[in-house]
């Protein structure tokens, strides 16, 4: 298994390319199933979940190639196999993407309950009341959900919850629909706004994404399309808040600041000093005092859940205390246990964390336990006294592209090893 290590004690200074949103390719890859023209995607990161999501195309027959140019070709016009399986979709919880497009076009689907990070109960229950409510008859049985439909009906559709992998599946599912579908509190994040365009790009009649009503007239069929991936706001935030805790300065391209009000509100807060342009972020610690702030986690365009893990870590080593609300998983504190290892001072009461910043943190083995667990694990390496080893690093590579590169672009001594 391999693992991270990690020498702090280095600014972070330079300037790299975010890369295209994981959260947005992966239902724009789910998409390509309702249409049997060419799809053609640009900005589509290389990650596991990526990887993952082609090969599951693939086992149902989609053709996929990479050009020369790097960008991803699929076509769905042979498509004959119906099944999501355990052994791709245990890895990965957006394989329940799949579930929409494929009752929608072809009027049936076998998707085994999904796997992915251990960060507390995602329910599929959403995805499945709202295929119901247009027609879908469903059973979950032996660990798969079996869906059938001879024509999936237009249907006012009401979040108990929000849920965005909900929101993309019914989305998807609407736009072959007959008739008009109106979701109502749906979720309103940039990566629903970028499937919804994606969506138009092919033919589909949506309004409203962005908001929490959306409204979908469905068509006969898709047509093609050429289409570029939004970057990743996770990504870009991750890289801000790494910066910030190393006093350094970063120029970030290919992003926007518009997809991250809330991080960087906070960042400002924190004592950093942060510019914009059009498709540019620049973040300057070098003169700051880092101070500790609280935030409470909530739905886009609130502070992002997958934000907490890396301000937990910056927090550690701020001035000040703060308290850290997580309103959207839980069991979302694990990575607090991890960096009590290297000398945090985190209390954890609920679904609350508290923090007093430490003078320095000092290095530790570290075990990543999710994703973004995995980032602020990273991020206060990067901070640390001495030599600090992660393992359980697969995590990271399921969401941050050539993670080490960058880092070391950037003026860290980071390296993969093998135990």
């Amino acid at each position: 298994m391999q693992k991270l290590k990690i020498s702090g004690g280095n600014k972070l200074v330079g300037e790299i390319n975010i890369s295209g949103a994981k959260n947005a390719a992966l239902p724009i890859l789910a998409a390509s199933l309702l249409s049997e023209k060419n799809i053609s995607l640009n900005n589509v990161p290389q990650l596991n979940d990526i990887a993952t999501m082609i090969t599951l195309l693939q086992s149902m027959g989609v053709e996929v190639i990479f050009d020369d140019r790097m960008r991803l070709n699929l076509n769905a016009r042979n498509v004959d196999r119906l099944i999501a399986p355990y052994d791709l979709v245990k890895t990965m919880r957006a394989s329940i993407l799949v579930l929409g497009p494929l009752v929608s076009r072809f009027g049936s689907a076998e998707v085994s309950l999904p796997g992915g990070c251990a960060i507390g109960a995602r329910p599929v229950n959403l995805h499945i009341d709202g295929l119901r409510a247009m027609g879908a008859q469903i059973e979950v049985q032996d660990g798969y959900i079996k869906a059938s439909a001879t024509k999936l009906q237009g249907v006012h559709f009401d979040f108990k919850e929000i849920s965005v992998t909900g929101t993309e599946n019914i989305m998807m599912a609407a736009v072959l629909a007959e008739g008009e579908t109106i979701i109502t509190n749906a979720a309103r994040e940039p990566e629903i706004v970028d499937l919804a365009n994606f969506l138009r790009n092919m033919g589909a009649n949506i309004k409203g994404d962005g908001t929490h009503t959306i409204i979908i007239n469905g068509v006969n069929k898709l047509n093609g399309a050429d289409y570029r991936v939004m970057p990743d706001r996770v990504e870009t935030g991750t890289y801000l808040v790494a910066t910030a805790i190393t006093g350094g300065k970063i120029l970030l391209k290919n992003t926007s600041e518009n997809l991250l009000e809330s991080v960087l509100s906070k960042l400002r807060e924190a004592g950093a000093e942060i510019e914009a342009g059009e498709d540019w972020i620049s973040l300057d610690m070098q003169r700051g005092n880092l101070k500790a702030v609280s935030f409470s986690t909530s739905p886009y365009p609130g502070f992002p859940t997958d934000m907490q893990a890396q301000f937990c870590a910056l927090n550690s080593v701020a001035n000040g205390e703060a308290e850290m609300v997580e309103n959207i998983f839980e069991n979302r504190f694990q990575h607090v246990v991890e960096l009590h290892r290297m000398g945090a001072d985190i209390q954890i009461k609920g679904n609350i964390a508290s923090s007093k910043g430490v003078d320095s943190l000092t290095a530790a083995p570290v075990m990543a336990t999710d994703l973004r667990a995995s980032a602020g694990l990273i991020i206060a390496a990067l901070a640390a006294e001495g030599d600090t080893i992660i393992d359980r690093i697969y995590h990271i590579d399921r969401g941050y592209e050539r993670v080490e590169e960058k880092l070391q672009q950037l003026g860290a001594r980071v390296s993969r090893e093998n135990s």
